[in-house]
């Protein structure tokens, strides 16, 4: 009842199908249409207990939490494809409306903080490759990608192309973000007492008509010229780049409002969550463990970068946490936006992160042996 109640207005007034369309479109159990109405509900469901306990970033952990209990209890759920990678795109627009010129002089400052990344790279490999190799017998490539924090779409292309596991790839690098985003908020709380619960920016009532339409579009024009060129994490990189150009013009004075990153985080844990739909009891031994141990030795390296960093006094403790944090870009977004922290210093570690990683994909499916046949696992 509840779900007809929700997705039967959804698919007929939002989207503006016909009535029985609409209809069995929310009821019919496993069209698409319906896994994503029974998805939203799951979800709302999750942010809504999350809320009620008063627990960090409710709109993100809730519904990316409720969703993986759900998956692996074998619900019909679906990502929301087109709709979620466009409310993703307001994340993009968030970090690029927040440069300026006077934060553009002041990136030569993050130099001596940068120089870290690559070795944070090769710590990360060095621990996460013998892991993925050699306790959990993956194949050498499936071990290799595994083990690279670079963005998950850009891990299974060139991972798939050198002979790697694609599903196990996919697992391993969910369950990476998924500790990586739940354990963060609670650390930033004891730690540092971060305000996890403040506005992301100012409500709609107080925003300019115009500049939310400039926001739309900056958002789905840079997602679109990103993926025409090839770019990676097109749906958040590209409108970073385009509200960047934007920002520093002048056309963009303000970060999009409350209510639209709220949502972003909403479709983001979806997301998540998502992804472990039709996980099967071996892979959940296998692959969701073996990323669950790797997530947290990268957690040890996290946390030495972080202590190295903000003991140096290169950078304020929250922001170096969330630069070496080795999370996804649009989770860790959300997280800094809400917390506070320095957008562009947290997002430039990421991006070198991500341009270093794929840099190296082309020597290292040179050098593995693409055809390796899978072993057991």
């Amino acid at each position: 009842i509840c779900i007809g109640a929700l997705g039967y207005p959804i698919l007929r007034y939002m989207f503006k199908m016909n009535h029985p369309t609409a209809y069995y479109g929310a009821m019919a159990g496993n069209s698409l249409a319906a896994r994503r109405v029974q998805t939203f509900v799951i979800a709302a469901l999750g942010a809504g207990l999350f809320y009620v306990l008063r627990l960090p970033l409710p709109l993100l952990l809730g519904p990316m939490l409720a969703c993986l209990i759900a998956a692996f209890a074998r619900a019909q759920i679906a990502d929301f494809g087109y709709v979620g990678n466009f409310m993703r795109t307001f994340l993009g627009v968030t970090v690029g409306a927040t440069i300026n010129m006077e934060v553009v002089n002041q990136l030569p400052v993050y130099g001596l903080s940068l120089m870290f990344v690559p070795l944070f790279i090769i710590c990360i490999g060095a621990l996460g490759y013998p892991i993925l190799r050699y306790m959990f017998k993956m194949n050498h490539p499936t071990a290799y990608y595994g083990a690279m924090p670079g963005g998950l779409p850009d891990a299974l292309i060139v991972g798939e192309l050198a002979g790697a596991n694609v599903r196990t790839l996919s697992l391993v690098h969910a369950t990476r973000v998924l500790v990586t985003v739940t354990i963060a908020p609670i650390i930033m709380e004891i730690f540092w007492q971060a305000d996890l619960s403040q506005p992301p920016g100012l409500p709609a009532s107080e925003s300019d008509p115009v500049e939310l339409l400039i926001f739309v579009v900056t958002g789905w024009v840079g997602w679109k010229l990103g993926e025409r060129i090839g770019l990676f994490g097109a749906p958040l990189l590209g409108p970073m780049i385009l509200a960047t150009i934007l920002s520093i013009s002048g056309v963009i004075t303000q970060r999009p409002p409350a209510e639209i990153i709220w949502a972003a985080q909403f479709f983001v844990g979806v997301a998540v969550g998502a992804k472990y739909v039709g996980v099967t009891w071996r892979e959940f031994k296998v692959d969701v463990v073996a990323g669950f141990v790797y997530a947290l030795g990268l957690a040890l390296i996290s946390v030495a970068f972080f202590l190295l960093i903000s003991g140096l006094g290169i950078a304020p403790a929250i922001d170096a946490f969330l630069a070496f944090l080795p999370g996804g870009q649009a989770e860790i977004v959300v997280i800094a936006i809400i917390a506070g922290a320095d957008l562009s210093y947290v997002v430039i570690h990421h991006l070198l992160r991500l341009v270093l990683v794929i840099m190296l994909a082309p020597f290292a499916a040179r050098i593995l042996p693409g055809n390796e046949a899978e072993k057991p696992q």
